[in-house]
């Protein structure tokens, strides 16, 4: 090799030499000015990869019932974490405890045997993990009970034990009011809440709060410091206007119709007459199992055609514009007439000639009902139109509930309007209402004209202190004239008293109403698919008691597959049943004003049937005033020296009160409903083992338990 050749091989390897110096030095020259100049922007950077700020959710707020019942609440559930390389858990403390916090551990797992968990905590050790999953979703009396295993019962940071709370919305009633109350569905960023949950979830949610977390690996993350956290603001808590009971009993009463009928659905409603509070409010479907529970809010979010419900409304404006009186004849034919073609016909025959106007609202002529307005706007279809837009029927409510399906009354500048318009929407056809728009007139009725805003919720709480109250909302202080009120009451009792409502006619109280039977197209199929394919809506509506009218309440049965389907026989029924059970609840609507104590002027007498005490009585030559002459049964009291005969609350299915009356009539009422009755002692009744306004069915036995003429005054419960 020559000279030239191994000085150019050195030349190279000392360029090598070189290169790798000058490389280390920048190395170190970098190392020195990170450590100098750059390192609190280097160890800030590392730190926001390990650390992170968690949002905490506040607790949701609850949601109570009239009375302060708990309808849908938040409950703990929690997520339990070790640190397992915690400074106070020293050797010593860990191997003398792992045996036994291994079996109390597997006490709350179904699928790890002491063994296999002792196993993993000595991993755990070993590996210095600071967040070791224990267990997820522990209900707070398991905490309890896990806070005193063993090594974890050293309290909070000696025993390594980490709890990380969660919140679970629970609804205590089950599904009852589910619809109302309202639910999440969806997840992540797609989860949403329906119902009160929905429309009020700005004021349930609260503010959150948040909390530093460090990743321990993976995707693993445990707080910093619990202490240095932001606490949430919980939510508030919403007061609804739900009578629970009450609720608990229409679910009932409508559940049992729907299955006698075999419907697909139906929808009940009762509303408070003064305030507009909605008391209860029950939406059945059948499921695909044939169960039927609340699928839809149908009261608000259904819209059809109403059929003869809606014949209130077409009176109304005919009264209130005085072209028609409750004694103008019209003429109804044979029960069938013919617009442009089209049949419209009565549903059952109601003789030829004519009716008065009150006659063909209680016996809902459609014929008559349709000639009717037909006679009185065929000139002028508008001004008709224009009197329903007077009610409210064409403008939503905008309730404290979402889904309401708005209404539709067509007008006739609408390219649907037809020359059969005028007569098919004056019986309920041709127009969409929700039964919470039929409802919400009917009460106004009731309310002496007074239209007031359906309300779900009455006020908002923080900390049991009301922060807002929701006053009755004044819709339409007087829709129609106060005579044109009374006309429509008078109607409206016709049609319990000796109209198509007859068979739910109470001799306790006054009920006011309308049946309606209305066929549902199908689709764009139109109305007639053979006889196998009609379908029918069956409702009724009214309010009582009439004179003090306190509730207005609405049935509707959809599609009805027994043979039945009128609103008479499908929905009036299950009126009657919440009605007097209502009746029988409630002693201001038994007795109007208070009873004064008898006056010991007065032969006192037990309670009875109603001749009987008022024959006695007037042989004495005593004044007698009756609060109901249609009472079989009455309660002897006084006012003054005047004897006051009380009705007493004797109805199909629900146990009677007896208490006052004598063993011969407390014997005669309840066998006659076929109850076994076993009796204790002499005298009149003074104790009863099944409570007043208990469903009752025959052969359920009932204790009377008697005593002498010392017990001389009704026991008011």
């Amino acid at each position: 090799m020559t000279q030239d050749i191994r000085k150019g091989i050195l030349t190279r390897v000392y360029l090598v030499y070189l290169g790798i110096l000058l490389f280390g030095l920048a190395i170190l020259g970098r190392a020195f000015y990170i450590q100098n100049f750059e390192k609190k922007e280097m160890i800030a950077m590392a730190q926001r990869q390990e650390m992170k700020v968690f949002p905490i959710d506040a607790i949701r707020g609850n949601i109570l019932s009239d009375d302060g019942t708990l309808l849908a609440v938040s409950v703990p559930i929690f997520e339990l974490h070790m640190d397992l390389y915690a400074d106070s858990l020293t050797d010593e403390v860990f191997r003398n405890g792992v045996d036994s916090l291994a079996i109390c551990l597997a006490g709350l797992s179904k699928d790890r045997s002491p063994m296999q968990i002792k196993d993993k905590l000595w991993e755990a050790r070993r590996n210095q993990e600071r967040y070791f999953l224990i267990k997820r979703d522990v209900t707070y009396p398991e905490l309890k009970k896990i806070r005193r295993f063993p090594i974890f019962r050293r309290g909070k940071y000696k025993g390594g034990l980490i709890v990380t709370p969660q919140w679970e919305r629970e609804l205590p009633y089950k599904s009852l009011a589910r619809r109302i109350i309202g639910y999440e569905k969806g997840e992540g960023d797609q989860k949403v809440y329906v119902g009160l949950e929905g429309k009020f979830t700005k004021q349930l949610e609260g503010v959150g709060g948040s909390r530093m977390m460090r990743r321990t690996g993976g995707s693993n993350w445990m707080p910093v410091d619990i202490d240095s956290q932001v606490e949430p603001q919980n939510g508030l808590d919403i007061v609804t206007t739900i009578d629970i009971e009450l609720q608990d009993m229409a679910e009932e009463a409508l559940r049992r119709e729907l299955i006698s009928d075999s419907a697909d659905h139906g929808c009940l409603v009762v509303m408070e007459v003064k305030t507009g509070y909605i008391k209860a409010m029950v939406n059945l479907g059948r499921t695909k199992k044939g169960s039927y529970e609340e699928v839809f809010n149908y009261a608000i979010g259904e819209s059809n055609e109403p059929g003869s419900t809606f014949k209130l409304a077409s009176f109304l404006v005919a009264l209130d514009d005085e072209k028609v009186q409750l004694d103008t004849q019209i003429p109804i034919g044979n029960g069938i007439v013919y617009f442009s073609g089209h049949k419209i016909e009565d549903s059952h025959h109601m003789g030829a000639g004519s009716l008065t106007a009150q006659q063909v609202f209680e016996k809902s002529s459609n014929v008559g009902t349709a000639k009717m307005i037909y006679g009185i706007y065929s000139a002028e279809p508008q001004k008709f139109i224009d009197g329903l837009y007077r009610l409210g029927l064409n403008r939503p409510l905008n309730l404290q509930i979402e889904g309401e399906r708005p209404p539709y009354i067509k007008n006739t500048k609408s390219k649907y309007w037809s020359d059969l318009s005028l007569p098919w929407i004056a019986y309920g056809y041709e127009v969409a209402l929700a039964p919470i728009h039929l409802i919400t007139l009917y009460n106004a009725i009731a309310n002496n004209g007074k239209m007031v805003k359906p309300l779900f919720v009455k006020e908002i709480l923080r900390n049991g202190q009301a922060v807002k109250k929701f006053d009755p909302v004044v819709i339409n202080p007087q829709v129609v004239s106060p005579s044109t009120v009374q006309k429509a009451k008078i109607m409206m009792e016709g049609v319990v008293l000796h109209g198509t409502g007859t068979a739910i006619n109470s001799p306790l109280y006054r009920i006011a109403g309308k049946t309606g039977t209305a066929q549902l197209a199908q689709n764009n199929r139109g109305y007639n698919q053979g006889t196998k394919n009609i379908r029918y809506k069956g409702s009724f509506v009214g309010f009582f008691p009439v004179e003090d009218p306190r509730y207005t309440m609405m049935v509707v049965i959809v599609d009805p597959k027994k043979g039945k389907y009128y609103g008479a026989a499908v929905a009036a029924p299950v009126f009657r049943e919440i009605s007097d059970r209502l009746y029988a609840k409630q002693e201001d609507i038994l007795f109007p004003f208070k009873k004064d104590s008898v006056n010991s002027l007065i032969p006192y007498a037990h309670a009875g049937l109603q001749a009987d005490l008022n024959e006695a009585y007037n042989s004495l030559g005593y004044s007698i005033s009756k609060l109901d002459v249609r009472s079989q049964w009455t309660q002897m009291g006084a006012d003054g020296n005047r004897v006051v005969l009380y009705p007493e609350a004797i109805s199909r299915n629900l146990m009677p009160d007896v208490s006052g009356m004598g063993l011969k009539d407390a014997l005669y009422l309840l066998e006659q409903m076929g109850l076994n009755v076993v009796v204790n002692g002499r005298g009149s009744v003074v104790s009863q083992s099944v409570k007043p306004g208990t469903f009752v069915s025959k052969g359920m036995p009932v204790v009377l338990d008697l005593q002498g003429p010392k017990a001389k005054v009704k026991s008011q419960t």
